[in-house]
């Protein structure tokens, strides 16, 4: 039997993290909810968000682990990636694939217990993962894409627990988002193998750093704008009048955190959101600042007054135009 440690590793909770895409819907409802809603609603609807956020944790953990399995004989052949638990030799790929299984099988029960439209979520990320192992991964651009969907699809189940609707400008910032963060992670594989000597190649084929510069660029300029058009949507104005202002004003920090992740990148580091987190000082700053301020946009009473005393607002701006 292999060690606990070893099977903990194979999940890779670290990477729940990833995971907080589906708290994004239930964070922005809360943001008018709390004035507005009953405490019994609000705790319902945030009890619904959690399990959805079990459910994904318990998804995404049974395919590493069966990707794992299946990629483990490649995995030998790289620096950082023949240290996971099946390409060491620490999990048999039978282990593997097993508790897979077993995860996704939570997963599901967990999100057909929540919500009909939370489990047929699960269950497309799911089928999204398979044509993932099953050839998808192997096809430039088209491996990225299909995770970032899965990560948009996070987004719009914690909308599907909850039972609200959510702007497609959000669900867009996601997508570019993780697309941005997949290329990062096929870029900080590239240099740790170049890094020490090996021979090992992307499955899916990238053409070098200069193929995922370009993508990089391409896909960090989108995130912005996805986030900005977002902030300043009809959407955004409907829901929060003038903190969606705030919102925008939060865009230097995105660009700080995109940055630093394509640093990071070039220089070899680790990928894990969770490992940048905890050894780059600049990352965590802007990460913490961005929440902590949106926090105070979204929740502080005196944010608004703030931002209607100094911008002009939607509103305003149409007053005048009818005047």
């Amino acid at each position: 039997m292999p060690h606990p440690r070893d099977i903990l590793r194979l999940a890779r909770p670290g990477d729940w993290t990833k995971n907080s895409f589906v708290l994004l819907a239930f964070v922005f409802w809360a943001a008018n909810a709390v004035r507005t809603q009953t405490a019994e609603e609000v705790w319902a609807k945030g009890g619904a968000v959690v399990l959805a956020f079990v459910a994904f944790c318990l998804v995404a953990s049974g395919f590493y682990a069966i990707n794992d399995a299946i990629d483990a004989a490649k995995d030998r052949g790289h620096p950082v990636k023949a240290r996971r638990p099946v390409a060491s030799g620490a999990v048999t790929v039978a282990q593997a694939v097993g508790l897979g299984c077993t995860l996704i099988a939570g997963a599901l029960a967990v999100g057909f217990t929540t919500d009909e439209g939370l489990g047929w979520a699960v269950a497309l990320y799911g089928f999204l993962q398979v044509l993932y192992n099953l050839g998808l991964k192997r096809i430039a651009f088209v491996d990225v894409t299909t995770i970032a969907a899965g990560f948009a699809l996070r987004a719009a189940a914690g909308a599907l627990a909850i039972d609200v609707q959510i702007s497609v400008w959000l669900v867009l910032c996601v997508f570019f988002l993780c697309l941005y963060l997949g290329f990062i992670k096929r870029m900080c594989d590239l240099v740790a193998a170049e890094r020490a000597g090996s021979r090992w190649s992307s499955s899916a084929g990238y053409r070098g750093r200069e193929e995922l510069q370009w993508l990089l660029g391409v896909s960090a300029v989108m995130t912005t704008l996805m986030y900005l058009f977002y902030a300043l949507s009809e959407h955004a104005q409907s829901i929060f009048g003038s903190r969606a202002t705030g919102l925008a004003l939060l865009t230097p920090l995105v660009l700080v955190a995109i940055h630093r992740f394509w640093r990071r990148a070039n220089e070899g580091s680790s990928d894990s959101p969770l490992d940048a987190l905890r050894s780059d000082r600049v990352v965590l700053g802007s990460i913490v600042l961005f929440f902590g301020l949106l926090g105070v946009v979204l929740f502080a009473p005196q944010a608004a007054a703030v931002l209607d005393a100094v911008f002009l607002t939607h509103e305003a701006a149409l007053r005048q135009v009818g005047s």
